[in-house]
């Protein structure tokens, strides 16, 4: 066994396959195993690993080992580097990683571990004992639980911290601030709430801090003095509303900012863009306005400025000699007539591809299989991915005296990179490679030739990534891993597939495994059932974090191709406002197609005036409900990109929260408007009768102004309480034969709900049905947009002597209930009204 004494990294990428057997543990005298890259070496570590006493290094990247990891990885005492990460391990961080006292880089990201963080407690070890450790690398798993207090103190060495996209939550303890040490801190896309503590600007040596995409709230974090952050991304939390902090103008080490969908709002300051190192500034979803003045922006640097969806009224730019993207889609300055032309008007092209270019040479025709070489050789290049946990990029390595690598070279290449020892600029790191297969060997070679392809291999790889840096760290930046935003997403396996697409694009949505809904649901029991209708069942389920979602389970029979049901996922994911029925997740499952939506605990506005649920309807609360279901309609139409006709407005599709604010449900029949359709579409003719667009079933031509028809009639229901056709009387035909704009109430005693007049005089009632009639017109071209309708029912509301702004109750927080009708329910009760709102009549058409 003399040949291992020292290490084995030299089978990395060899496309071996099979297990690892429990003989491993012969291999007493090995220091490092570098098996990585291996796609066909699958099973378990056997625990006999543990045996293997002077191991120092064990890496396993890229492989398909799965099942847990052995405790006996604990008695590896002089192990200082350990990467099992990109694999299929399950089951919990074994505690035992504690007794590891000499680890240094602990890289476990990237697999499907569960449970908590393991720390100290009850003799047993935890990784808070670590505290030689620099690298904990956890991201890309399943942790649950929150982030315990032990796990930091001051005497622990740590550098990075990466916890991404796992499913913590709780607040981030305030001993996080204690490690003076820490460069890199992700805790984004997990269910973190609570404030972020306030001693995190003790990290003076912090360079880049990901928190976005949780539930944190309270003030921003003040990073006043961080003078070496690079990279802060707090996107989509649940901050308290302010300005754009002071801080972010005065960081000068200041590269990337991102504070998306936080509630941001006044000006923004026009220092802000005159930061030396200010690369990117993403403010998308917030509520900033005024001018947007860049004045004298660095000019060598600043490559993009994303205000979508804001409220900027005018754009100043002082430095013209200097191209700087700026996207201003959906602010008030792209809404002004001819303004759609404007560069800053128009969604931004994504060019991210980088390519190593020719060294002064002309590249040339290759054959198949081959890439011309910087050098402008044929050559069969080795391939692979680098992540560098921020971003990633994929390219070629040539050799550098051949047209092809030799075993051994592949696998130096592979180890050289994977064991960390190409040295990346600071801002890259930390990093993992993932070796694509080679099928090009070359036969093996004297030493000497042997030793120089190696060099020239390796010093390629330092060339290259030089190269890369220098030339393209901006388009490097902007390029998103693949992960997605859903964990373990199974519709990447769509495209190995026919007829099924490409995996969706989501935005926030993630995925939920069968096993998952059936435990959050006690196994789709009765007793949790809140609705049903032709599509199937509708379930209340608790999620661990203690939020309540409604499942929506296809029936067989109803089930949407997989197309179908890809395209409603991504539209349902694309759009966010409050008054739309937010999708927390999916499931594409074992024969299984589910939708989870966020829980509105009052059911729909249908059931609410027929009496069913037991809500009081009064004036002052139907005026808010139009508003609040105007307000989606009108976001679906002029904000959301492309712009959505929803097809299917009714009382039933409109859900009530615990304030009865209005959330538009079920967008099962949806309709995206693309450029080339814009003003109408030609589709089949679908929706409910009763509210269905005359123009429309009877041209085929599908238009915003068919959604507009629908309100009317939705805003005729809230006045009469009637369904639009009941006992063979349409309502709009009804309410024309009786109006009379020269008497009170415009003559509609007679069919006005009497719960709204017979106390007091309804407010505003007979403008309200003046825009419920305009909504109606036979044809399109006379009806306002939804934008008008929202305009008008604000005004009425302020007639009324309402707060349009207001999100409380008009009448009381508390929702009571009619004394002939129903029990006062707590706001979580599921009893008393039909859930029905969120089910599709039909499916969705693929685009």
């Amino acid at each position: 066994m003399h040949q291992f004494k020292s290490d084995l990294n030299n089978i990395s990428k060899h496309e071996f396959g099979g297990k690892l057997s429990s003989d491993i543990q012969f291999l007493s005298e090995l220091e490092t195993l570098d098996l990585s890259n291996n796609k066909g070496l699958t099973g378990t570590i056997p625990k006999e690993i543990g045996n293997m006493k002077k191991l120092k290094a064990l890496i396993l990247v890229g492989c398909n080992f799965f099942g847990s990891i052995p405790d006996s990885i604990g008695s590896l005492q002089q192990l200082n580097f350990l990467a099992l990460n990109s694999n299929q391990f399950s089951g919990n961080i074994p505690p035992t990683i504690g007794n590891l006292s000499n680890i240094n880089w602990l890289d476990l990201s990237d697999n499907q571990l569960e449970g908590p963080i393991p720390v100290s407690e009850k003799g047993v070890l935890g990784l808070d004992k670590l505290l030689k450790a620099q690298h904990f690398h956890m991201g890309n798993n399943r942790l649950s639980g929150g982030i315990p207090a032990e796990l930091f103190s001051p005497n622990m060495s740590l550098v990075h911290v990466l916890f991404d996209s796992n499913q913590l939550s709780g607040s981030i303890p305030g001993t996080l601030g204690l490690v003076n040490s820490l460069e890199a801190v992700r805790f984004d896309r997990n269910q973190l709430s609570g404030r972020v503590p306030s001693n995190i600007s003790n990290l003076k040596n912090l360079g880049d801090l990901y928190l976005s995409n949780n539930r944190l709230n309270g003030s921003l974090p003040d990073l006043t003095g961080m003078n070496l952050l690079a990279y802060v991304d707090l996107s989509n939390n649940s901050f308290s509303s302010s300005v754009i902090p002071s801080w972010a103008s005065s960081l000068p080490s200041l590269t990337t900012l991102k504070l998306e969908n936080i509630s941001l709002q006044g000006e923004i300051p026009v220092s802000l863009f005159n930061q030396s190192s200010l690369e990117s500034v993403v403010l998308r979803g917030n509520h900033l306005n005024g001018t947007l003045d860049i004045g004298n922006a660095n000019s060598n640097r600043l490559k993009l400025i994303d205000l979508e969806h804001n409220s900027i009224t005018d754009f100043t730019q002082k430095n013209m000699n200097y191209k700087v993207s700026v996207v201003l889609v959906s602010n008030r300055i792209c809404l002004e007539n001819g303004a759609s032309a404007k560069i800053y008007c128009q969604e931004p092209q994504s060019n991210s591809v980088y390519s190593t270019p020719p060294d002064n040479c002309a590249p040339l025709p290759c054959s198949s299989g081959q890439i011309s070489s910087p050098s402008c050789k044929c050559s069969y290049p080795y391939t692979g991915t680098l992540y560098a946990r921020a971003l990633s990029f994929s390219d070629f390595v040539f050799p550098s005296s051949s047209d092809r690598f030799n075993r051994t070279g592949v696998s130096s290449i592979a180890f050289v990179i994977s064991s960390q020892l190409l040295k990346l600029p600071k801002f890259f790191l930390p990093y993992f490679f993932i070796g694509d297969d080679y099928g090009y060997f070359a036969g093996d070679k004297s030493k000497s030739s042997h030793t120089r392809v190696i060099v020239g291999a390796v010093v390629a790889v330092v060339v290259f990534l030089v190269l890369a840096l220098i030339a393209g760290i901006y388009a490097i930046r902007q390029k998103k891993r693949a992960k997605g935003a859903a964990e373990l997403n199974p519709f990447v396996n769509w495209e190995l597939n026919k007829n099924t697409g490409k995996a969706p694009q989501l935005k926030g949505a993630r995925w939920f495994s069968l096993e998952e809904l059936k435990k959050y649901s006690n196994n789709f029991s009765e007793d949790n059932t809140v609705g049903s209708g032709g599509y199937g069942k509708v379930y209340r389920a608790v999620l661990p974090t203690g939020e309540f979602v409604a499942i929506k389970r296809a029936a067989k029979e109803s089930m949407q191709g997989a197309v179908e049901f890809k395209t409603e996922i991504e539209l349902l994911s694309r759009v966010h406002h409050k008054n739309l029925v937010g999708l927390v997740g999916f499931c594409f499952d074992k024969g299984e197609q589910m939708l989870v939506y966020e829980y509105i605990p009052n059911g729909t506005l249908m059931d609410s005036l027929s009496g069913k649920s037991g809500i009081r309807m009064d004036w002052m609360r139907r005026l808010k409900v139009a508003l609040g279901a105007a307000r989606g309609l009108a976001y679906l139409h002029e904000l959301a990109n492309p712009p959505i006709i929803h097809r299917d407005i009714k009382s039933s599709n409109i859900l009530l929260d615990e304030h009865l604010n209005a959330k538009v449900a079920d967008f099962g029949l949806s309709k995206l408007l693309v450029d080339s359709e814009r003003g109408h579409v030609t589709t089949q003719v679908k929706g409910t009768m009763g509210y269905l667009d005359p123009e429309y079933y009877m041209t085929q031509q599908l238009t915003e102004k068919s959604d507009v028809y629908s309100f009317g009639v939705l805003m005729l229901e809230l006045v009469t309480a009637r369904r639009p056709i009941e006992k063979g009387k349409y309502i709009v035909r009804e309410v024309q034969k009786v109006m009379d704009t020269s008497k009170e109430l415009f003559n509609l005693h007679s069919i006005i709900d009497p719960s709204i007049s017979k106390a007091t005089t309804p407010h505003g009632l007979e403008r309200f049905v003046e825009v419920a009639m305009r909504c109606v017109k036979e044809y399109a071209a006379e009806r306002p947009s939804m934008a008008e309708v929202v305009k008008e029912v604000e005004n009425i509301m302020e007639l009324a002597g309402l707060n349009p702004t207001s999100e409380s109750d008009p009448t009381t927080e508390e929702i009571d209930v009619d004394a002939s009708g129903g029990n006062l329910r707590h706001p979580y009760s599921h009893e008393g009204f039909s859930y029905s709102g969120i089910f599709p009549s039909t499916k969705v058409e693929p685009q």
